[in-house]
């Protein structure tokens, strides 16, 4: 039984985007990369249905948690501080 060839995200993106541009035949591009036609459809199939998803993830996902921990936080910082005016000027310390 032969061995499963694993390939790079890399390697995938870059057959794929080549197979889209149409600059050469898949067979042409089996040969070039020693792959099968059939893999070279399918990386370009899911480039095509999910190169879109590309612009979706990044910065504003990724700060958006760290974001609102931050208003969690500024929140209960300023229930302390009204806490704290209130106590102390209670006590008559303000």
């Amino acid at each position: 039984m032969a061995k499963r060839t694993n390939y790079s995200n890399e390697f995938k993106f870059k057959v794929a985007l080549e197979a889209i541009r149409g600059e050469v035949t898949f067979d042409e591009l089996a040969i070039k990369y020693s792959v099968s036609k059939s893999l070279i459809s399918n990386w370009r199939k899911e480039l095509l249905e999910r190169g879109k998803d590309v612009f979706n993830s990044g910065k504003r996902k990724a700060e958006a948690p760290q974001e609102s921990k931050l208003y969690q936080k500024i929140g209960e910082l300023n229930m302390e501080v009204d806490f704290l005016k209130k106590f102390l000027g209670a006590h008559g310390l303000i």
